[in-house]
């Protein structure tokens, strides 16, 4: 796999710094059952990453020092981690707001038959993966017969009362560009999303999230191998938006890995780059308890052009409408 790290080295974009965190998203390992081209993390079957118990111990203790308000899980398909439901029942007993991070394909996982019980007795956010509404697309980007167990999937959790109106059970999609393209406009995507889905399916979900693709681990490795890099850094550069700055993610998130040291984003983990604190070469979330965060620089590289492009783009989808 080619290195887009090197690639990315930023000159010119702002300095940002940290307000205090509200959200700690947690990758609780590599391990996945599908193997996606846009995947950020590069995560697949033959994946040994997991995140351990005693971590899953510290997590929590951080979740509850810091005052965490949501503890948004992912993968991998965190499920597959054997703590999973440990981690959640944990945060969710303090009352915390957890969101899994779901391919939908999970579900029908040996041992994952109660998974969508689970989730709903749980009252757990599901944001799943669903890069399309047309099949040989989403096959194409995500493997042959995903598309039918993800529609599967989603009235599974349509009939235990996800994204029905008025259901505290909240649902929400993901979709990603085929290619090196910015994504379309995500109100009227999501009109033509809740359009379709309902009309060829009936199913129902709450809000679509579009999220720009980033130029790193197996989606960068793929640009440079088709010679599209420098192409795609271009266009993420030239739709650059200030006004998105004062909304990006890791202004009050902060991620984990599997080991549980800390970085500034998802993205930066995936690129080995820790948050820069007390001038450590790397912080685990142990060395965190009691400390304020507030006015911390982020780390920045080319890759957070992708956040502020555009419309922007978060976990959470655009940043502006």
């Amino acid at each position: 796999m080619h290195a887009t790290l090197p690639l990315m080295e930023s000159r010119d974009f702002p300095e940002i710094r940290r307000r205090r965190p509200d959200t700690l998203q947690v990758n609780l390992g590599y391990k996945c059952n599908q193997s996606c081209l846009h995947c950020h993390v590069n995560a697949g079957p033959t994946r040994t990453e997991m995140m351990a118990r005693e971590t899953i111990f510290e997590v929590v203790a951080y979740i509850k020092d810091a005052g965490i308000r949501t503890l948004d899980v992912t993968g991998g398909a965190p499920e597959l981690n054997p703590h999973f439901r440990m981690l959640v029942g944990a945060a969710r007993e303090i009352g915390v707001r957890v969101i899994d991070r779901c391919n939908l394909t999970i579900l029908f996982e040996p041992g994952q038959q109660d998974l969508a019980q689970y989730l709903t007795d749980h009252q757990v956010e599901v944001v799943a993966s669903l890069p399309c509404y047309i099949e040989d697309n989403v096959d194409r980007q995500r493997g042959k017969g995903v598309f039918g167990t993800s529609i599967r999937a989603l009235q599974l959790l349509n009939a235990h009362g996800y994204g029905q109106p008025g259901s505290p059970l909240k649902l929400n999609l993901v979709y990603n560009p085929q290619g090196p393209v910015l994504p379309p406009e995500q109100q009227q995507l999501q009109r033509d999303y809740k359009h379709h889905l309902h009309d060829s399916y009936g199913i129902v979900f709450n809000e679509l999230y579009v999220i720009t693709n980033m130029p790193i681990q197996r989606f960068g490795s793929t640009l440079v191998s088709k010679g599209q890099f420098e192409h795609y850094m271009n266009v993420l550069k030239n739709a650059y938006q200030p006004a998105n700055l004062d909304a990006v993610m890791c202004r009050t998130l902060l991620s984990v890995d599997w080991q549980g040291y800390v970085y500034d984003c998802d993205f930066n983990q995936m690129l080995d780059l820790p948050i820069a604190w007390k001038n450590r070469p790397r912080s685990h979330l142990r060395d965190l308890i009691g400390s304020d965060l507030t006015g911390n620089a982020i780390v920045v590289k080319d890759h957070c052009y992708g956040c502020t492009a555009g419309q922007g783009s978060s976990c959470g989808g655009a940043l502006v409408d």
